[in-house]
């Protein structure tokens, strides 16, 4: 499900995260050129030291902008689950540690989880374009629940754990045309291209 846009605007994703690349793309519908960070010849990592969602996304979209001045777009995504008092929120890439993957981050989850019965949760993106050194930010919250077990092999990160409020199937149970329809990133980025539509 594509955006429409006046004319194509040029950004450079401050992200390595192939899946989120492909799932942006699949969200803009081509109408915005997506660049990747190898495009540009960035193989760093951005460390994301800020205490919040939001702060991360901040970090990133600014590295790229400050030093190669290429208007740049990012995101930074967070679960945040009611029981665990908002865990794994900031830390949700690196919840079972720095080096740990997605099976290893739900393992954790589900483990801290074992026995509890609300199981309500929200996902959150912040999205922070810069262009031209101005800075705006837009936010994406779904609502949910997070099931026993995994379910789906589609999507990625906590994708196979997590029901949308109002749906019976997890995020990676469906595909990935259902899931940008609804979808935290989906809701950050449609604000984020009502913006752009506003200012080209």
């Amino acid at each position: 499900m594509g955006f429409k846009v006046s004319r194509m605007m040029d950004l450079v994703f401050a992200s390595r995260n192939k899946n989120k690349i492909i799932e942006l793309q699949e969200i803009f519908g081509g109408i915005i050129k997506v660049r990747s960070l190898s495009e540009i010849g960035f193989d760093k990592d951005i460390v994301e030291s800020a205490s919040t969602i939001a702060g991360n996304s901040l970090l990133k979209a600014k590295c790229i902008y400050d030093k190669f001045k290429y208007n740049s777009i990012s995101d930074d995504t967070g679960l945040e689950v009611e029981m665990l008092n908002g865990e794994p929120g900031v830390y949700s890439a690196r919840y079972a540690g720095v080096n740990a993957n997605s099976n290893e981050n739900i393992k954790k989850l589900l483990n801290n989880l074992s026995g509890k019965k609300n199981r309500k949760a929200c996902f959150k993106t912040v999205i922070t374009l810069i262009i031209d050194g101005n800075v705006h930010q837009f936010e994406g919250l779904v609502d949910g629940m997070i099931t026993s077990q995994t379910r789906g092999s589609n999507g990625f990160g906590y994708d196979s754990v997590f029901v949308p409020l109002g749906h019976e199937k997890t995020f990676a149970e469906m595909q990935s045309f259902e899931k940008n329809k609804i979808s935290h990133r989906f809701l950050a980025l449609k604000k984020t291209s009502d913006f752009i539509s506003g200012i080209v």
